[in-house]
């Protein structure tokens, strides 16, 4: 395919930037026209997606790229949000502080509800990378109102990467869970006590193990259906 540098995209925060940048050999490498898509990054003959928004608003470029290229989405998972404050949009930030609220790798199941058509496929890379991110916000122009927060987000920010996790098979999903090898086979319930998650989030989880086909359904008693890894 002809490829042709663009030019960046309007509204990009630094956070998809920085991650571009880290995937990619050269700046060059970076946001390149390949027919009628919009390339993030490519590396050798890997083609780099970073998607920090929705996997769902990426299917149809990546069922039409997966069918002649190896790609490589990443998926960033935030871990833990540092909130830098300032009174006007390019102000100096005034204060920071950790946010209570931490992201966790099983959050990647809710995403995977609506990319079970595109994930496993052989030429498809699922990167997670578990990062740290400063998250700057400023007072909302709009008028405050109960049931709207009193500001918004300006920028996001990479500040380091804890880790990262590649998922190519359906069995690298259901070692996520953590589900004992020792379970010959298993319900929602073993998955909400592995994950430390509500019921029904196992049964989101069990559903994109299921549809992913990492495990299959063999039962059903007074506790719910019984899977089994598959084989």
């Amino acid at each position: 395919s002809f490829l042709v540098k663009a030019d960046p995209p309007r509204m990009e925060t630094s956070l998809h930037q920085q991650l571009k940048r880290c995937y990619a050999d050269r700046d060059d490498d970076t946001e390149v026209v390949m027919g009628k898509y919009r390339i993030d990054a490519i590396r050798g003959d890997e083609l780099i997606e970073v998607q920090c928004a929705s996997l769902s608003a990426i299917r149809r470029k990546c069922h039409d790229l997966l069918s002649r290229h190896s790609l490589r989405v990443v998926k960033p998972v935030i871990v833990r949000t540092r909130i830098a404050r300032a009174k006007k949009s390019g102000g100096p930030v005034m204060s920071r502080r950790l946010s209570p609220k931490r992201g966790s790798v099983l959050d990647i199941f809710e995403e995977l509800i609506y990319f079970i058509r595109i994930f496993p496929n052989p030429n498809l890379t699922l990167e997670l990378p578990l990062i740290h991110v400063e998250q700057l916000r400023v007072p909302s122009k709009k008028r405050r109102r109960r049931w709207r927060k009193d500001y918004q987000v300006q920028d996001v920010r990479l500040e380091s990467i804890e880790a990262t996790i590649e998922l190519r098979q359906p069995s690298d999903l259901l070692r996520l869970v953590g589900i004992s090898e020792e379970l010959d086979s298993f319900n929602t319930l073993d998955i909400a006590q592995a994950t430390d998650r509500p019921r029904w989030v196992a049964q989101q989880i069990a559903y994109v193990l299921r549809k992913t086909g990492a495990i299959e359904a063999v039962d059903r008693n007074r506790n719910g259906i019984v899977y089994e890894r598959a084989a």
